[in-house]
């Protein structure tokens, strides 16, 4: 067991560590400076680029030292703080009280495990980022780091749960979840189509503005691009980039599935759940259920005919920005796998309350909103389009199509009411399922329009450390009854979530 009260210093070998992340963050951000200028110079001479490279290096390795031999750490055993000193020039000195620290991640990059060393991430809540990150010590040296961070938060824990009567499991290394390359696999092809497009389209937008900064304007011939639409190929080829293009989004998703979860492992720890996984990058952090603020699972028809699903666990954040960010993800679990993790995060698996429903009128709002209105603006328009009877067909499709999206979106939104926990289910293709603790709840915001009180509908809002959530237009009075329940259980009880 090391021994954490002095200051110590990273593994030697975390210089290596900090002089290639030197250069990393260097080059990315004077990457396009250094790519103009070696476009524009029409000559080279070999002994000044060498001579350049080589000062450049000294003083990135100068940098990446200093880093190092000011970077320590240590435990105050007095104070119950985790102490680190860091700066070159500006010197900073961070305190994280113990009973604050939110998780403690291990990771490993693909550099860090070529070199042999582990990065150890500290995280608070409120914090947009990691807290603190040491990114270069031995692996027994991370996990007994880890260990006593965590050594206080165990003992709440375990005080805890003798109070409330709370059985946990034994202690065992074995992993009781381990998601197969197949379920990845499966996963890779059925989910985040949405997300892998927005990344495809960054990355096109960004590729187009950068050759036109570099090569200039003329780089890219807008004369041809106009006579390529006037002739209507694009038309005609329209089917088949369509499928070109759903099949690069099916690879782009399942090599950042593969490569993020691989080998992806739960092992239950005391009651906390311990998560391992990567394939270049590794990472591992623990799950403290009593932190647990929402858990969320999801699957849409293709999944539920494999037996997968998604979850996701969200802990405390520092407001909206940060809520999908922070969300630890378990990617391809099947049912009974979903259940064994909400056991443990719950002591039992929640089932559905009352259900609630929206008002139809929550349907109609949606549909004005969504596809009467662009279509108004739309026809008001329509005089001043050439390709009119084009356009006309794909105006066609978007009214359908966004008009079924939102006819199952209303069918599946509903609100499961109870005196333990709340439900919310919501969706239109990936179903998806949100569990709250009403003890986890921090305020809760209901709201009714004037024009709503004869119909009895009105809104609420669940806030908890972790995000919110919301139910539109539901039944009134059945909403303020549970509201009164949950707030007199709140008050009631003393339960710690932090």
């Amino acid at each position: 067991m090391s021994n954490f009260n002095q200051p110590q210093r990273q593994n030697k070998l975390g210089v290596l560590v900090l002089f290639l992340d030197t250069i990393r963050q260097f080059s990315r951000a004077l990457f396009p400076i250094i790519l103009v200028s070696i476009i524009k110079i029409k000559s080279f001479h070999l002994g000044i680029i060498v001579l350049i490279l080589f000062l450049v290096l000294a003083v990135f390795a100068t940098i990446a030292y200093l880093k190092y031999y000011y970077f320590t750490f240590y435990l105050d055993n007095d104070n119950q703080e985790f102490i680190v000193n860091e700066g070159i020039f500006n010197k900073t000195k961070t305190a994280i009280q113990l009973h604050k620290i939110q998780h403690v991640n291990i990771k490993q990059s693909f550099v860090q495990n070529i070199i042999g060393v582990y990065a150890l991430e500290i995280d608070t809540a409120g914090t947009n980022n990691q807290e603190i990150a040491i990114k270069a010590i031995s692996h027994a040296v991370a996990l007994d780091l880890k260990s006593k961070l965590l050594e206080n938060d165990a003992i709440k824990q375990s005080l805890n749960e003798e109070n409330i009567g709370f059985e946990t499991e034994e202690n065992t290394n074995d992993a009781f979840v381990k998601i197969s390359f197949s379920s990845l696999l499966k996963i890779g092809i059925t989910s985040n189509y949405v997300k892998s497009f927005l990344i495809l389209l960054a990355f096109f937008f960004s590729a187009f503005e950068n050759i036109k900064h570099i090569f200039g304007e003329d780089a890219i011939e807008e004369n041809k691009i106009d006579g390529f639409l006037e002739k209507n190929l694009m038309l005609e080829a329209l089917p088949i980039l369509f499928i070109l293009f759903i099949a690069v989004i099916i690879i782009v998703n399942l090599v950042r599935v593969v490569f993020r979860y691989f080998d992806f492992k739960i092992t239950n720890q005391n009651g906390s759940l311990l998560l391992s996984f990567g394939l270049l990058n590794t990472k591992s952090t623990i799950i403290k259920p009593n932190k647990v603020q929402i858990v969320a699972f999801s699957s849409n028809y293709f999944q539920k005919k494999m037996n997968v699903l998604e979850m996701k666990i969200k802990q405390a954040t520092n407001g909206e920005k940060e809520e999908e960010k922070a969300a630890i993800e378990i990617p391809g679990c099947n049912n009974v796998e979903k259940e064994a993790i909400l056991k443990i995060i719950f002591g039992q698996n929640p089932i559905k309350g009352i259900e609630l429903k929206p008002n139809f009128r929550k349907l109609g709002f949606a549909i004005f909103l969504t596809t009467i209105l662009p279509i108004s603006a739309y026809l008001l328009l329509r005089n001043n389009i050439k390709e009119r009877e084009i356009i006309d067909y794909f105006v066609f499709i978007y009214v359908i199509f966004v008009g079924l999206i939102q006819y199952f979106k209303f069918r599946n939104n509903k609100l499961f009411l109870d005196k333990d926990y709340i439900i919310k289910q919501s969706g239109a293709w990936d179903i998806k399922n949100e569990i709250i603790e009403t003890s986890k709840i921090q305020a809760i915001s209901t709201s009714q329009l004037f024009w709503h009180k004869s119909l009895n509908i009105g809104s609420i809002t669940l806030h908890t450390a972790g995000g919110k959530i919301d139910f539109q237009l539901g039944n009134f009075e059945k909403i303020k009854a549970f509201k009164n329940l949950w707030l007199y259980e709140i008050e009631s009880t003393n339960v710690n979530w932090m």
